[in-house]
């Protein structure tokens, strides 16, 4: 898996998103201390409102982004959004209010709804090969691993050192260390305009069966984290009795899984397609999920056994969620990719509007086991709905309006722009 930094690109790109993740770690600890010094006993909805508006700028500016990313440079577009992440970091320490938090969460994540589907477009188009890509998908994955399992621990260091508004200077740290990598490559350019016609990726979405069961599948990948990060610590805490400290290792436990089945899914891919690594996790969240409601209706979750279940919803949110990229880029030509990435970002991010306020709600109104119930259930139709939206041979779609697709061709490089989909 490693093989693939030696592309010097990648290397660097890949070195910019581990260091931004980084300080996007140490932000949301110190957004949680922030919140609490500004609300008291209110942080957790000072907390869950920051988190609503974060899934709002994911939703609305993922696609205004596509239209951003075709007027600039890639490069620029990058650099430009990582210098207003760093400047927004700076900021936090300084608000007195809390409308103010809500204000600078919109920016920060605006600025990360326009760079994340530009980053991720310009992966496949760097890293040709299939096998290579599929790598970088799973080192891709690792970071993001990496971040919820070592930015805390980075945090606790760096708070027995110094107060919690120090953290934002080593977010702010982070974000200009990425722009400075990216500053140091070059990037494939995109046609110019008016040679190709623009996609546009919600309709790219509606016309691709396999893109369509992607995004299925995806509402259970946020019944499972919303369940998981909205709730561990009341399962832990007050259903077991257990210390906070333990919160951080269930967690911990849900980060493994997802690392495991980023280190095995390379060599997987290799040998079966995605939709059969992807609709039988979505069938294991369904079914953790129910389990989990189970065992919470009956007062038979223990300790081990939550470890255990949440190290396998982790697992098979990882499997689903490391192919994703692999699957946008083979359903669209280059040209295409900045609006699937685009639309990929935003309808993904969008089914967390429905599961967090529901994990959260539920439980606080009829408890956990009607939480997962619920959950399960959602994952359940996920899953059902996208084996019948998932074709099982895989296609080439056509453009939007045109005739049946055509059998799919299996090639290892990058379509011309205007060329087929693959």
């Amino acid at each position: 898996m490693l093989a693939v930094l030696r592309h010097r690109t990648y290397r660097r790109l890949f070195t910019a998103q581990a260091v931004a993740l980084a300080g996007t770690g140490l932000a949301t600890v110190a957004l949680g201390l922030l919140a609490y010094d500004l609300a008291g006993a209110r942080a957790g909805a000072v907390l869950g409102t920051a988190l609503a508006v974060k899934m709002l700028a994911y939703l609305l500016v993922g696609p205004a982004a596509t239209a951003l990313a075709e007027r600039l440079p890639r490069r620029t577009l990058l650099v430009s959004m990582d210098v207003l992440r760093a400047l927004v970091a700076l900021a936090l320490p300084f608000v007195t209010e809390v409308w103010q938090v809500y204000g600078l969460v919109l920016v920060l994540q605006s600025a990360s709804a326009a760079f994340t589907p530009t980053f991720q477009a310009v992966i496949p188009e760097i890293l040709p090969d299939e096998a290579d890509y599929t790598k970088a998908l799973s080192l891709s994955r690792l970071a993001y691993d990496m971040e919820s399992l070592f930015s805390p621990a980075l945090a606790a260091v760096l708070l027995s050192l110094a107060g919690y508004q120090w953290l934002f200077t080593g977010t702010a740290a982070g974000f200009a260390a990425s722009a400075l990598l990216v500053v140091s490559v070059v990037l494939p350019k995109l046609p110019p305009r008016g040679k190709v016609k623009r996609a546009n990726g919600f309709r790219l979405y509606a016309a691709v069966p396999r893109l369509r069961g992607l995004i299925l599948v995806h509402l259970a990948v946020a019944a499972a984290t919303a369940m998981v990060v909205v709730n561990t610590v009341v399962l832990v805490q007050d259903g077991l009795g257990r210390s906070a400290g333990d919160t951080a290792v269930a967690l911990g436990a849900y980060g493994v899984g997802s690392m495991a089945a980023a280190l095995a899914l390379p060599r997987l891919l290799g040998r079966i397609g995605d939709r059969s690594v992807m609709l039988p996790a979505a069938a294991v969240l369904a079914a953790g999920l129910s389990v989990l409601a189970a065992a919470l209706r009956w007062e038979l979750l223990g300790w081990t056994g939550l470890l255990a279940l949440w190290a396998v919803l982790g697992a098979a949110t990882g499997a689903i969620l490391t192919p994703t990229g692999r699957l946008v880029a083979s359903a669209a030509a280059p040209h295409e990719r900045p609006a699937a990435f685009a639309a990929q970002f935003s309808l993904s991010h969008g089914w967390f509007l429905l599961t967090y306020p529901a994990a959260g709600w539920l439980a606080a109104q009829a408890g956990t086991g009607t939480a997962a119930a619920a959950l399960a259930a959602a994952a359940v139709a996920a899953w059902v709905v996208g084996v019948l939206a998932w074709p099982a041979e895989p296609v080439t779609p056509t453009p939007c309006g045109a005739g049946s697709p055509a059998p799919r061709r299996r090639s290892r490089r990058p379509a011309a722009p205007g060329a087929p989909r693959r």
